[in-house]
């Protein structure tokens, strides 16, 4: 379907308002979304950071703003060490770090929402094209909104 709403849903998530039309209008610095697309033709590719099992992003960054949370094995990106030299997103095989070119200019990927109870974007999908999964396989978030 390709209707993005996943990428508006992220950004708001990652907004200081969480508020959908100021974090589009006006918020400063703008949030970035952790979700990316590929289209061709009518069809879509919502791509996001994968939490790979062996991330070569973590080895790639040279000050550890790249880093795995022991708890939820999920590959975390420190922005306050972070020096925007973009080694993280050379080294990505999914292209789906980002630079930032806010205030700091430094990298940026999806967090699956560390703060929210679930990732805005399995949250909003309305067709269920993105899913959670443990690591089992099995759906973590199920409920179609």
């Amino acid at each position: 379907m390709g209707c993005r709403l996943c990428e508006v849903y992220c950004i708001t998530q990652h907004s200081k308002s969480k508020d959908i039309i100021k974090a589009y209008r006006g918020e400063e610095p703008r949030p970035v979304s952790g979700i990316y697309f590929e289209e061709k033709g009518s069809v879509s590719f919502a791509l996001q950071c994968r939490h790979c099992d062996d991330a070569p992003c973590l080895e790639a960054c040279i000050t550890g703003a790249m880093y795995r949370d022991e708890g939820t094995g999920m590959v975390l990106h420190d922005r306050e060490k972070c020096v925007g030299c973009w080694m993280c997103i050379m080294a990505c095989p999914y292209g789906v770090i980002k630079p930032d070119f806010g205030e700091r200019k430094v990298a940026s990927k999806c967090d699956l929402c560390i703060e929210a109870e679930f990732p805005a974007c399995v949250e909003h999908c309305p067709n269920e094209a993105i899913i959670l999964v443990d690591e089992e396989g099995e759906r973590i978030y199920k409920e179609a909104v």
